[in-house]
C-alpha cells in the first residue's frame, strides 16, 4: 500500500479543518445526518475500514475490519445508508493461535481484514483472510448472529465473494494482480487461480468486489493508499478480458481526499451509491457515502470528478430517525455494549460485570512491562465530531483500592505510539503516572483510592492530552501530549483503552465504575484547571 509523506498528511488536515470551520452552525454535531434531508461526509466519523455493504430487503448491512479486536468483525446496519447502528460482532474470539491470547506474541496488523459480505440462499456469508492463519467462511441465518465459522483450505487476499445467477460461485482476489477462482458451495477451489487483470496505473490494485449488472461483470477495485484511486473493471465474461475505468480519483484537500475501496449499492428505489473509505489520520479510516451515476456503462462516483461532502440523502422510500453510535457505559448491564472490544482474546476469568454490580472489574491477567502485551485491555473507537472545536473527551471513574504491588491501571490512547494516564502501586504507595511512548513523563503521589481519569484525543491537531481529578469537577493536566500516529504495525485507528496489568505478580484488581464520552468538555489547558 502507498502512504503519504508527512507534508501530505499536514495538507490534508489543513483542508479538513477548513471544511470543519464551515460547520460552525453545527456546534457539537455528532452525526452525519443534518436533519434536513442531507448528510455530511464522512458518513461515520470513526474507524470502520474496508467496508462491504449489501441490502437485504429494506435493511443495509456493513462489515468492516477489526483486525485483532474481539469480539470482532463488526456488522452494522442501517435503513437509509446514513444512520447506522451496531448489529453484531460476528467473531466472539479467535482461537487459531496463541498469539491471539498475547501469549509471547501478538497479531497486531495480522488479524482479520477486508471481509466480503453476501446474502445468498437465505443466509448471510462472510469471507475473510488473516495473514498467518488463512481464509475463513462464516454463515448466519440473521446478521445479528449467531455466526458459524469454518476454516477454508485456501485463503484469498482481499476476497470478493460472488454468487452468479447461473449457480456458480467465484472469488476475486489478489494484490497488484486480480485473480478469479471458481469455488464450490463450501468455498473450496474447483479451479485454479486465473489472472484476469494486472494493475497498470500503479502498484497495489486490491480490494476487489464483484457485481453483475446489465450483462457485465464488474470488479470494483482500488489502488490503495492515502491517495487512493477507485476503479471499475468490466467484462462480458467473469474470466475477462477486462477493461478499466477510473471512477474517482479525488486529491482535493479535505474529507474526501483519496476515497477508495468499498462497495456498490442499489437502493430499493433504484438509486446507486457507493460506500468507500478515507484514510483519516490517527483516528483511522472513515466510511464515505457517495452517489453513483452510470455513464456509458461505468459507475462514476461523486460529482464532477470529486467526492461530495454535503449531499441529499439516499432515497430509500421512507424517512428514518437520526441515530448515534453508543460510546458511554455505566457498566450496569449484563454484557458489554457492542462498541467495546478486547485487545486480542480476553481471559474470561479475569474480568466481570457481576462481581461488583455496576462496575467493570479487571483482574490482572498478565505480567508485562509493555501495555501492548497486557491482556484483558478493553478498547473502543475514538470519534471525530463535525466541528473543529470538539475533541473526543472520555472520563472514567476508577477504584484502585485492591491493586497489588507493581500493578498499573488506567486509560490509554492506543496505537503506536501509545500514551496513558493511570495509577501505579509502588513500594506500597499509590502514584498517579503518565506514560508517553514508553517513557514515564510525570509521577505524583495519590492519596485517594478513587480517581477520575480523562483522555482527550483531538482529531484536528492529532494530539491527545491527559488529566485527572479527585472530585470529577476540577481536572489537572498530567504529563505531556501524545503525538498520535497511524502506524501499519498496528493497522487500526487510535482507540480508547481501559487496562489493568501487573508488572510483578497476578492477584490484584480494579473497578471501573463508568466510562463516559462527553463532547461538551473543552480542551485540557496547558496549565491550571479545567472546570466541568
Amino acid at each position: 500500500m502507498i502512504y503519504p509523506t508527512k507534508n501530505q498528511w499536514t495538507k490534508t488536515f489543513v483542508g479538513l479543518l477548513l471544511f470543519l470551520s464551515i460547520l460552525q452552525t453545527h456546534a457539537q454535531k455528532l452525526q452525519s445526518d443534518n436533519g434536513d434531508g442531507t448528510f455530511t461526509n464522512p458518513v461515520i466519523a470513526s474507524d470502520f475500514p474496508d467496508p462491504d455493504v449489501i441490502r437485504v430487503g429494506d435493511t443495509y448491512y456493513m462489515v468492516s475490519t477489526t483486525m485483532f479486536i474481539f469480539p470482532g468483525v463488526s456488522i452494522i446496519k442501517s435503513k437509509d445508508l446514513v444512520n447506522w447502528e451496531y448489529c453484531s460482532n460476528a467473531v466472539p474470539r479467535f482461537n487459531e493461535s496463541p498469539c491471539y491470547n498475547l501469549d509471547t506474541c501478538s497479531r497486531y496488523a495480522h488479524g482479520q481484514w477486508a471481509t466480503s459480505l453476501k446474502y445468498h440462499n437465505n443466509k448471510f456469508h462472510l469471507l475473510f483472510i488473516t495473514l498467518d492463519e488463512g481464509g475463513y467462511h462464516l454463515t448466519a441465518d440473521k446478521a445479528e448472529g449467531p455466526w458459524e465459522m469454518e476454516k477454508l483450505p485456501k485463503g484469498f487476499y482481499d476476497p470478493g465473494l460472488f454468487y452468479d445467477d447461473n449457480g456458480k460461485i467465484y472469488v476475486a482476489h489478489g494484490y497488484g494482480q486480480v485473480k478469479i477462482t471458481e469455488v464450490d458451495e463450501n468455498l473450496a477451489p474447483i479451479s485454479g487461480d486465473s489472472l484476469v487483470y494486472e494493475g497498470d496505473i500503479r502498484g497495489g490494485l486490491e480490494g476487489s468486489h464483484v457485481y453483475k449488472i446489465n450483462g457485465y461483470y464488474y470488479l470494483y477495485s482500488t489502488y490503495g493508499g492515502r491517495d487512493g484511486i477507485q476503479v471499475a473493471l468490466r467484462s462480458k465474461s467473469i474470466w475477462g478480458p477486462y477493461e478499466q475505468k477510473v471512477v474517482i480519483r479525488d486529491l482535493n484537500e479535505g474529507p474526501t481526499f483519496g476515497i477508495h475501496q468499498g462497495a456498490l449499492i442499489q437502493t430499493q428505489t433504484g438509486e446507486w451509491w457507493t460506500m468507500l473509505f478515507v484514510d483519516s489520520g490517527p483516528f483511522g479510516r472513515f466510511p464515505s457515502l457517495q452517489p453513483v451515476t452510470w455513464v456509458d456503462g461505468w459507475p462514476m462516483v461523486g460529482e464532477n470528478g470529486r467526492g461530495v461532502i454535503t449531499h441529499k440523502k439516499p432515497d430509500v422510500g421512507k424517512t428514518y430517525p437520526v441515530k448515534n453510535f453508543p460510546t458511554s457505559s455505566e457498566f450496569d448491564e449484563q454484557e458489554l455494549g457492542m462498541q467495546w472490544g478486547w485487545n486480542h482474546n480476553p481471559d474470561p476469568q479475569k474480568w466481570s460485570l457481576k462481581e461488583k454490580k455496576g462496575s467493570l472489574r479487571l483482574h490482572t491477567a498478565s505480567v508485562s512491562n509493555d501495555l501492548k502485551m497486557a491482556r484483558n485491555s478493553l478498547t473502543q473507537r475514538t470519534w471525530a465530531y463535525y466541528s473543529d472545536t470538539i475533541p473526543s473527551t472520555a472520563i472514567t471513574k476508577l477504584d484502585v483500592s485492591k491493586m497489588q504491588e507493581g500493578d498499573v491501571a488506567g486509560i490509554a490512547i492506543f496505537q503506536n505510539p501509545y500514551a496513558y494516564i493511570g495509577v501505579k502501586k509502588n513500594n506500597g504507595k499509590y502514584e498517579l503516572i503518565m506514560v508517553n511512548d514508553g517513557k514515564t513523563i510525570e509521577t505524583i503521589p495519590l492519596k485517594s483510592k478513587t480517581i477520575y481519569l480523562m483522555a482527550q484525543p483531538d482529531f484536528g491537531s492529532s494530539k491527545a492530552s491527559f488529566a485527572y481529578s479527585t472530585d470529577n469537577k476540577h481536572f489537572k493536566k498530567l504529563g505531556n501530549e501524545l503525538n498520535m500516529q497511524f502506524k501499519l504495525d498496528i493497522f487500526t485507528g487510535n482507540k480508547y483503552m481501559l487496562f489493568n496489568f501487573a508488572t510483578k505478580s497476578l492477584g490484584g484488581y480494579v473497578d471501573f465504575d463508568w466510562f463516559r464520552v462527553d463532547p461538551s468538555i473543552g480542551y485540557i489547558p496547558s496549565k491550571g484547571e479545567l472546570l466541568k
